[in-house]
């Protein structure tokens, strides 16, 4: 990692779905995000990686406004979130989508309930249009004619693609995907991610997908960024992470890095590093 101002990316929008300004936050004493600056332009799918315990999941509550932070900005969507009320974000959380870890359902409410909910909180559907939107989610999570279950009735891995159709049905303007693959098979895990390129591509929205599936997450998303240590150690293009030269990156990378082990000092940046879609290829020559 370069000492100096973190370069830009190439740039295809200069439109911030989210910001982050030195980002701090703790429990008691242990600080698990130190000085986090993160900006993210709209449209882009960027893969959240890091050792465990790291504070992946925490920063994706962070950017959802699920948890404070102690120190620091932070922006999504336009709107500024810190230090507003829970109130107060209501509106602006109808314009994000989020798959916790863990999947959080509502055991009181049926696989169809869970995954109407976000639409039911919007209004405006008929309950044979919330049926339908429903019943077309759950085919492309591959549980199709599951509606009545229960909670309790399902797998680890069911429950999380029920997780991905209730954050997604929405067609919300920002995803936060927190291990969106975790607990499923191989073939399950690639529909899954197809999922969530099909639609990515008709919507236009902005995902932030932390995982631990480095392989299938770096043939997902336009860009990496690396969370170690409470700082942001690396942030580039997909293309461009063979050739990064963090040493802490390399051995996560490798499998060799010990996530107890305290990193080496990351150097300070002038500016927040600044994730961008990739620069589209250039027009063939006539």
């Amino acid at each position: 990692m370069s000492s100096g101002p973190q370069p830009t990316l190439a740039a295809a929008s200069d439109v911030a779905a989210v910001e982050l300004t030195r980002v701090a936050v703790a429990f008691g004493a242990h600080q698990v995000l130190t000085e986090v600056s993160l900006r993210v332009a709209a449209g882009v799918r960027l893969g959240l990686i890091g050792p465990a315990a790291a504070g992946k999941s925490l920063l994706l509550k962070v950017i959802a406004g699920l948890c404070a932070p102690d120190a620091g900005t932070v922006a999504v969507l336009g709107q500024e979130v810190t230090g507003k009320r829970e109130a107060e974000l209501g509106p602006l959380r109808q314009r994000i989508g989020m798959l916790f870890q863990n999947p959080a359902l509502f055991d009181f409410l049926t696989v169809a309930g869970n995954v109407a909910f976000p639409l039911e909180q919007r209004g405006g559907h008929s309950p044979e249009q919330l049926a339908a939107l429903v019943a077309e989610r759950l085919r492309a999570v591959g549980l199709a004619g599951s509606e009545a279950r229960w909670p309790a009735q399902l797998s680890g891995g069911m429950k999380k693609r029920v997780g991905i159709a209730r954050a997604s049905i929405a067609r919300p303007e920002l995803l936060l995907y927190d291990e969106p693959t975790a607990g499923l098979d191989p073939v399950t895990s690639r529909k899954i991610f197809d999922l969530l390129d099909a639609d990515q591509r008709a919507t236009g929205a902005t995902l932030i997908t932390a995982s631990s599936d480095v392989v299938a997450l770096l043939g997902f998303v336009d860009v990496i960024a690396f969370l170690h240590g409470g700082v942001i150690r690396h942030l580039g293009p997909v293309a461009e992470l063979a050739a990064a030269t963090d040493p802490e990156l390399a051995r996560f990378l490798a499998g060799t890095l010990d996530a107890a082990a305290p990193p080496h000092a990351a150097p300070p940046h002038a500016a927040p590093p600044h994730a961008t879609p990739p620069a589209p290829p250039a027009e063939p020559s006539a």
